[in-house]
């Protein structure tokens, strides 16, 4: 198994690429931060975190583009799978874990991998950033498909793991995304989609889980959020294919069909339970005038988009 090397020289060279990117950059003026009133840091934070949407708005037209592409992928089969390290790596696995819940995916639908394995997500697993090899191998034991969308995280876009996952996704026909925080990176020109959001030097150096993380965490929401639409999870801003799980979301279920269809409390409890709680079935009962097999049955033959089956359910 490759890895980063070690010793003087190599962690020379490693430092000398450090200071170049601008993720990493010594900010002079923050240097007595720590003289300031907690207000006054606070004040500089928030300031620093409100450029963050800018910077992601210069990258929507390659964000857009990687979504499409993604969301064809997916509609033959494919999964989305993130690939990153520490915190990006994390960030991974927290928009992976919301899929379920939210739109109702299958787990093996959307993937977080992280170096290190699930275990790196609450503990620094040293080293397992610097490895290629492992992340092939983590890709390789989920059986890569050329169906499948492989997502490399990396705030500095140097990343080994990262830039490995993509490499080999790459290869092996997948379509490939690279997000990182510096222009130039290793890990854009190693994707098919390149989308690097620059947000500048932070205001702790080199701390990339501030505005870089924030950055990623805003892009891992419009990457997932519209792929879902695009696969027809949603209906209008509704998410009709919420999982309810809990108290809360069945609540929140009942009030997704009250808002879509404006039905009284009894029709919807019927309407529920002629589609065994599917929020999306019920919707289309009470839309179309259906029964739930229908409902089903319409659902099924227009691929989940409820728009459509609503329309084929109004055709004579």
């Amino acid at each position: 198994m490759t890895s980063t090397p070690t010793g003087p020289a190599a962690y020379g060279e490693l430092r000398a690429q450090l200071e170049t990117l601008t993720t990493e950059a010594f900010r002079p003026e923050l240097s007595e931060i720590d003289r300031l009133s907690t207000a006054e840091i606070a004040t500089i934070m928030n300031g620093e975190d409100a450029s963050v949407p800018a910077a992601v708005a210069e990258q929507v037209p390659r964000i857009a583009a990687a979504i499409d592409a993604t969301a064809e992928r997916m509609a033959r089969g494919g999964r989305l799978i993130y690939a990153g390290a520490g915190t990006a790596g994390r960030l991974g696995v927290l928009d992976a874990s919301e899929c379920p819940p939210t739109f109702n995916t299958d787990p093996g639908d959307v993937v977080g991998l992280i170096a290190g394995g699930p275990a790196a997500v609450v503990t620094s697993i040293e080293g397992a950033e610097d490895s290629k090899d492992l992340a092939a191998a983590d890709l390789d034991a989920l059986g890569l498909t050329a169906d499948d969308t492989v997502v490399g995280v990396s705030a500095s876009g140097r990343t080994p793991y990262a830039v490995g996952a993509v490499e080999h996704a790459r290869a092996a026909g997948a379509l490939t995304v690279g997000l990182s925080c510096n222009a130039g990176s290793a890990l854009a020109a190693a994707a098919e989609h390149g989308i690097e959001v620059v947000v500048g030097p932070e205001l702790l150096t080199g701390s990339t889980r501030l505005k870089a993380g924030t950055a990623q965490k805003l892009v891992l929401n419009m990457l997932s959020t519209i792929t879902m639409i695009r696969l027809g999870k949603t209906y209008g801003n509704l998410m009709v294919d919420v999982r309810a799980s809990n108290e809360k979301l069945r609540a929140r279920s009942r009030r997704i069909v009250a808002l879509a269809t404006g039905a009284s409390d009894e029709d919807i409890e019927a309407a529920l339970a002629a589609t065994d709680g599917e929020v999306k079935n019920a919707i289309l009962t009470l839309l179309g005038s259906v029964d739930g097999p229908t409902a089903a049955r319409l659902l099924a033959e227009s691929d989940g988009h409820l728009r459509a089956a609503l329309d084929n359910s109004r055709t004579p």
